[in-house]
């Protein structure tokens, strides 16, 4: 099974349902066809949370004073986050967190309004995520970039 790294707390608001696409730079199917429809591993990223990120994600869950879709899913975890001193405890990193099915990736031009985060050159690309299956237990796992082998198998 392919694993993904996805740093924190994109990875935990992918596992509550918060995030159900992931942005990237690139189509995985030139490098990587056999992944489309697949069910990977969402691995969360070793690199630790940044309180601006956080703060930024929490502006981002009101729109016109009303609480997002996004918002909605997202708020409790977040505001965690920036109440934990430096964002530490609340989430898991280097771990395997659960899976999800790839979907089709799709360019992102039209689609959205604004992209989840200030990395412009990390969103021409949608890659949807479905039938997310939280693992019962993080599952501590050193990460990689692009697609790696999952060396766990599937602990759902």
């Amino acid at each position: 099974m392919r694993a993904l790294t996805i740093w924190q707390p994109w990875a935990s608001l992918i596992m509550i349902g918060a995030k159900p696409i992931e942005f990237r730079d690139w189509d995985y199917r030139t490098r990587y066809p056999k992944v489309e429809g697949a069910r990977i591993v969402i691995q969360a990223g070793a690199r630790p949370v940044k309180l601006a990120e956080v703060e930024d994600m929490l502006a981002r869950c009101w729109s016109y004073g009303r609480l997002t879709p996004f918002g909605a899913a997202a708020l409790p975890l977040l505001q965690r986050l920036q109440a934990a001193y430096k964002c530490r405890g609340v989430v898991e990193l280097a771990a395997g967190l659960g899976t999800a099915v790839l979907g089709t990736p799709r360019l992102i031009d039209g689609l959205f309004d604004k992209p989840d985060s200030d990395r412009l050159m990390h969103h021409q690309w949608a890659w949807p995520l479905s039938d997310i299956e939280p693992f019962a237990a993080p599952v501590p796992a050193r990460g990689a970039q692009g697609f790696w082998h999952w060396p766990g198998g599937n602990r759902s």
